[in-house]
């Protein structure tokens, strides 16, 4: 096969941030680039939740690099910061602005098929140029070798090629890693779920709702007991003409509960608080979601193998502490310190050493200590033990927890707006759910406002989606509900009463005995990798082009 490929310096699978971040780092010190998206457009694929930031310490920023990306490819810059705790319908609302400002130089809503698509047509200027380009519908399968070496790429669509350094940006289902041997999805625990919807809303509406002026935004978080027990929360983030509204919880709290995503999010949307925000008229653009890895377990302290790099949520750098969710300015940062690395291997004469250069730099760069910090390794962890969690939610939701929370009112609001303390918060019940509704009960006040909406039912979110369908991409390997049940819940455009899904759970007659079975529907899939974890299946991306296309995103 080797005989046959075609040959660029350098291969970057995937157009989004760090993806084009990487692309325009290479394209910036002439090395020849091809970029191979397989979405019809950057961005089609591609959904978050989203902010992205701006980091004071970062060594490369998306503005940085692309200096007309704020005006050009952003929503609203994000000005208020709010989380509210819940309970019942009782609320207390603190201001984290001060956590959402430290090391920031600025933050925005963004929507990702507006945003890629943009950064696309840059960086299709830019890498042709030095020889290159973006070639978009192609669907990388997998990497090419000689005697055992990564060299390049196969596809689906074109012939192989080679390249003297692979970037996988292709996302949080990357093949690439995988067939590398450097991600898996064997560990729920190592994965968040998110599900949104966007809204459809008038700007002078949300300047009016949100009292914000009309290049202001404003950011909420949500947590307490309006997810069932579910360890997470939810969003609310103004962009120009619309409002990306959704939820993110831990995988494997998701499959203990048997949570439904959709109704996870219709608690949100239907919960009284939100009625000022949403009025009487409600209108969704669209659902989408995604998986999301939490860095503090899943991201790869040495991403690369030979020619091969990692970056962004491919590596697992995705930062999700708290109410800190970071990670398109973290795949910017690393997209671009691996073109750096390539540049400067190649300047030594040694391209080989890119990816060693490249662990390097997310070291001295102070990457891999945001996305790993050390408070959470070394007190976080501790949190999880299962005698500490236990006597840790006993403790708050005692009389003598409740009397602290009373008397520390004011401290409390502080303590969340501390970096230091966010980046200590173990993944337990405790942050997202014990203490947010203890909280709402000793300090806030009742909601009294009536919310009207109806959100629309799975079947209409499906309906509304755009697909091109394609040959099935998934296989169900373990049909029995044992094995592969979960994904009939965690699919979030399945459900268990809900027969126009991925996945559906069947009691199927068979020799005179009754079996309980899991079928699967890929047709309505939106890509995000779920049942690849919960479920026992042979997972790949859909052919370029085909399967789902976000106009959102």
């Amino acid at each position: 096969m080797t005989d046959t490929a075609e040959k660029y310096e350098a291969v970057v699978v995937g157009c989004g941030p760090g993806g084009a971040a990487a692309a325009a780092t290479l394209a910036r010190n002439g090395v020849e680039t091809l970029v191979l998206e397989r979405g019809v457009d950057a961005g089609s694929k591609n959904v978050s939740g989203g902010l992205i930031y701006a980091e004071e310490s970062a060594p490369y920023t998306i503005d940085g690099l692309f200096p007309d990306f704020r005006e050009e490819a952003a929503e609203r810059p994000v000005t208020e910061n709010l989380i509210h705790n819940i309970a019942g319908d009782r609320v207390k609302s603190f201001d984290i602005g001060d956590l959402h400002h430290h090391d920031t130089a600025w933050a925005d809503a963004v929507l990702r098929r507006k945003m890629d698509s943009w950064l696309a047509q840059q960086v299709h200027e830019r890498t042709r140029e030095t020889g290159g380009g973006l070639l978009t519908e192609v669907h990388v399968t997998g990497l090419l070798r000689e005697r055992g070496e990564i060299v390049g790429v196969t596809t689906e669509e074109l012939d192989p090629i080679k390249a003297d350094i692979i970037v996988a940006a292709d996302g949080v289902n990357s093949e690439l890693a995988r067939d590398a041997g450097l991600m898996d999805w064997d560990e729920p625990e190592e994965w968040f779920q998110g599900v949104k919807a966007v809204v459809d809303m008038e700007p002078e509406v949300i300047n009016d709702r949100f009292d914000v002026a009309s290049d202001d935004g404003a950011a909420h978080l949500f947590s307490g007991d309006l997810f069932d027990g579910v360890r997470g929360g939810g969003f609310l983030y103004t962009n120009e003409s619309s409002l990306s509204i959704g939820t993110v919880f831990h995988l494997d709290s998701i499959a203990e509960e048997r949570a439904e995503p959709h109704e996870l999010l219709d608690s949100l949307l239907t919960h009284p608080l939100m009625a000022q925000w949403l009025g009487d008229e409600y209108d969704e653009r669209e659902y989408s979601a995604k998986l999301v890895p939490d860095s503090k377990k899943a991201a790869h302290p040495s991403p690369h193998e030979d020619r091969l790099v990692l970056v962004g949520d491919a590596a697992g750098q995705m930062q999700a502490q708290g109410p800190i969710i970071k990670g398109m300015n973290h795949a910017v940062t690393a997209g671009a310190l691996a073109a750096e690395a390539f540049a400067d291997a190649r300047a030594r004469g040694d391209p080989s050493q890119a990816g060693k250069l490249y662990e390097k730099k997310l070291h001295d760069e102070g990457v891999m200590d945001k996305l790993r910090p050390t408070g959470y390794r070394v007190f976080g962890q501790l949190g999880e033990l299962g005698p500490v969690d236990n006597l840790s939610n006993a403790i708050a939701e005692s009389a003598v927890g409740r009397f602290g929370v009373r008397a520390a009112a004011g401290l409390l609001e502080r303590a969340y707006s501390s970096p230091r303390l966010v980046s200590m918060i173990p993944d337990t019940k405790l942050p997202y759910v014990t203490l947010p509704t203890v909280i709402a009960e000793e300090l806030g006040e009742p909601v009294t406002d009536e919310n009207t909406v109806s959100p629309p039912d799975l079947g209409d979110r499906i309906g509304d989606l755009t697909y091109d369908v394609g040959d099935p991409h998934i296989e169900l390997v373990d049909k029995s509900f044992e094995a592969s049940g979960t994904a009939v819940t965690a699919c979030p455009v399945s459900a268990e009463d809900f027969g126009g899904g991925c996945y559906r759970d069947e009691m199927v007659q068979t020799n005179g005995s009754e079996e309980h079975l899991v079928s699967l529907d890929t047709q309505p899939c939106v890509e995000c990798g779920t049942c690849a974890i919960v479920a026992d299946t042979e997972w790949e991306h859909p052919a370029g082009g085909k399967g789902v296309e976000f106009n959102q995103g």
